[in-house]
């Protein structure tokens, strides 16, 4: 029962927070839609290109390939760093953190969730959801300097 939740919430769970933030997004006022999709798109795109740097420039092997074993989840051996699933869950929770704060620990609990999920499946280390993780952080951090210093 324990490993068929996780293994739900490592592969499939990533889903829910995408539609809850355009359910959100789509139920605000339209005047605000033109803010919100600006911060979402730069964030996005921000910490997907510094997750394919971090990528060419960390090999982490995945732990079922170093450990030999089977993983819960089937998976390819290739770069397990940094996690892509944590990566897009967690940029979708500090987008909703940036318009609502209940919105966005909600949507926290659930990258939190798939990021322990992703490790327990045996598909990332720790390491590769916390840069994931870090990486989000890092971009709507810098999108929201880089919008309030008036650059962009």
């Amino acid at each position: 029962m324990q490993d068929a939740f996780f293994i739900f919430c490592a592969e499939y769970l990533f889903i829910l927070p995408i539609i809850i933030l355009g359910a959100y997004f789509f139920i605000q006022p339209r005047k605000s839609w033109k803010g919100m999709a600006a911060f979402a798109i730069s964030s996005g795109l921000l910490a997907y290109v510094i997750g394919l740097i971090g990528g060419w420039l960390y090999f982490d092997p995945r732990p079922f390939v170093v450990e030999h074993f089977i993983p819960l989840v089937l998976h390819i051996p290739d770069n397990g760093f940094p996690s892509d699933h944590v990566l897009l869950t967690a940029v979708i929770a500090m987008i909703g953190m940036k318009w609502n704060r209940k919105l966005g620990i909600a949507l926290w609990i659930l990258a939190l969730l798939i990021a322990v999920a992703r490790v327990y499946v045996g598909v990332h280390y720790p390491i590769d959801v916390i840069g994931s993780i870090a990486i989000a952080i890092f971009a709507a951090w810098a999108v929201t300097r880089i919008r309030s210093a008036g650059i962009v």
